[in-house]
């Protein structure tokens, strides 16, 4: 009788949660080096960044059920997020004391001339992708596949509603890694992961998440803390 064929590392389900997070990350790394390379503004490089990722999340968007219309927040769960999202916002541009940070911020991406005027078209490039595209591939892949993961490696059967309390603490301390701001980061990853926890629907902390990115968009902006991107 032949041997079973071994079970695949990483399920469908598990690799249409951690390509586009990978891919995200590998461009993030190698944006300093390409523009150089080719000659290319490293500015620009975020947005085709951004294109890309969101190509991805597209080629996969089926295999999230989490993110179908059936699982969209009721109104009061979705108001919930968004106080939460304005909440996380409001604590992040404070929490930048030098103790509260992983090395020192960079202000790297300056959308601005050799004037000094702001290039609104890399302006609204950051902010939809920070908005629009991150909040979803960072909580496919950090909460509906990391953090369940944790609880169980067959995460797509964890109700996270029942996910226990290493497994929270675990996803959001790698989370905290991911960032600049460890304090702020350990702030924002309980409180998204706690929303999804608390509603069972993943929606509820991508709207959260959406929120905060596209406030810290807007403030950056007005005023020039560059820092913070």
């Amino acid at each position: 009788m032949p041997a079973a064929a071994p079970a695949p590392v990483f399920s469908p389900a598990a690799l249409a949660r951690c390509i586009p997070f990978a891919v995200f990350m590998a461009l993030l790394a190698l944006r300093g080096y390409l523009p150089a390379a080719w000659g290319l503004d490293a500015r620009w490089v975020y947005g085709a960044q951004t294109l890309i990722v969101a190509g991805l999340l597209a080629r996969y968007w089926r295999d999230y059920g989490e993110l179908t219309r059936q699982n969209w927040p009721e109104a009061r769960e979705a108001g919930e997020a968004v106080l939460v999202g304005i909440a996380v916002f409001a604590l992040w541009v404070h929490l930048d004391a030098p103790w509260m940070q992983l090395g020192s911020p960079t202000a790297s991406f300056v959308p601005l001339d050799a004037d000094g005027r702001l290039i609104w078209p890399l302006i609204a490039l950051r902010i939809a992708g920070a908005a629009l595209v991150v909040p979803v591939m960072e909580e496919l892949f950090w909460r509906s596949f990391l953090m369940r993961w944790v609880q169980h490696p067959g995460f797509e059967r964890v109700d996270p509603q029942r996910v226990g309390l290493r497994a929270l603490v675990a996803s959001t301390f790698v989370f905290t890694l991911a960032h600049t701001l460890w304090l702020a980061a350990v702030i924002a990853g309980l409180a998204y992961a706690l929303l999804y926890r608390r509603s069972g629907k993943l929606w509820t902390a991508v709207i959260a998440h959406a929120v905060t990115n596209g406030l810290l968009g807007v403030w950056v902006t007005a005023t020039g803390r560059w820092e913070f991107w």
